[in-house]
């Protein structure tokens, strides 16, 4: 039996025997599904990862948050490194059930946003996608990163992108809107998982939202005209095209981050940076052949 195992096993909330199963996908995180009694319920284990500005006791205040405002699962235990939600039978999206549901897609995140200001506690965290992207920076270097040689040109970029940012009203945002982080039970859709949540402009959700799903222009636009009431402006969209470039230097950094300090069963790290600078390099295509290159 693993020490995984183990824990599960000793959790003081069973009812009856349990019987368990992993649940794949997570990149730093691992997962059970647990039957427990006729009931199904979700078991987390995951560390604080001070180097991805990732703390679990945040991350349990943002999902009782979020479970408050009606947007995720119940969370049933928390305790050291651990926290146990309660199972959604629901279709986990993939990159085309996004493309297909804008409205809806837009709408909770939109509710997310409005409504977790309300309901969160504790001292406040912001996420800055070009601060964490420079202490991305600072963490290559000092690890010896064998990205060094490309770190001045991240940089630079992460400077430009900042640059083209525009004066946005501040929530309380996700910040790691992947595709498999909606859940569709059919009826209404669910958030999950809370690692980087905090207060930020809305840019950074849409933005990830439109670069994990690869988006269209056109649909980035359409989600921002349901999101904001009202068709955006240049500016606007601009400073989106430039979040969508930097959501994704900041996937590709995290994974150099974790090629440095994670072991995760089943995640090639190496390969999930090479694949995040290809959709950077995509995306950092599209952007130069609308707005040029800042002088």
């Amino acid at each position: 039996m693993s020490d995984k195992q183990d824990r599960i096993e000793e959790l003081p909330i069973w009812r009856g025997r349990i019987s368990y199963e992993p649940l794949l996908g997570g990149l730093t995180n691992e997962s059970f599904l647990v039957s427990d009694s006729g009931e199904r319920l979700v078991v987390r284990f995951g560390r604080d990862l001070p180097f991805h500005h990732v703390s679990r006791e945040r991350e349990t205040m943002a999902a009782k948050a979020a479970f408050a405002a009606g947007l995720a699962p119940e969370v049933i235990y928390a305790g050291p490194g651990v926290m146990v939600s309660r199972f959604v039978e629901a279709k986990t999206y993939a990159p085309e059930d996004l493309r297909a549901n804008l409205e809806r897609v837009a709408d909770i995140v939109a509710r997310f946003h409005r409504t977790l200001p309300q309901k969160v506690s504790g001292p406040g965290f912001i996420f800055w996608v070009f601060h964490v992207i420079r202490d991305y920076a600072r963490t290559l270097e000092a690890g010896k990163s064998r990205m060094l040689p490309r770190l001045p040109e991240f940089l630079a970029l992460n400077a430009e992108f900042e640059a083209a940012q525009i004066p946005l009203p501040i929530v309380y945002g996700h910040h790691d809107l992947l595709p498999a982080n909606f859940l569709d039970d059919g009826e209404r859709l669910w958030l999950i998982d809370f690692e980087y949540a905090g207060y930020s402009t809305p840019l950074f959700d849409l933005a990830g939202i439109a670069s994990n799903a690869h988006f269209s222009p056109q649909e980035s636009e359409t989600l921002l005209t349901r999101y904001f009431g009202a068709a955006p402006g240049a500016a606007l969209l601009q400073a989106q095209a430039a979040m969508q470039c930097a959501s994704l230097l900041r996937e590709a950094m995290w994974s150099m981050v974790s090629e440095l300090h994670m072991t995760t069963p089943g995640i090639d790290y190496p390969a999930y940076t090479a694949e995040n600078l290809g959709y950077l390099d995509r995306a950092l295509d599209s952007y130069r052949s609308r707005y040029g290159k800042a002088s």
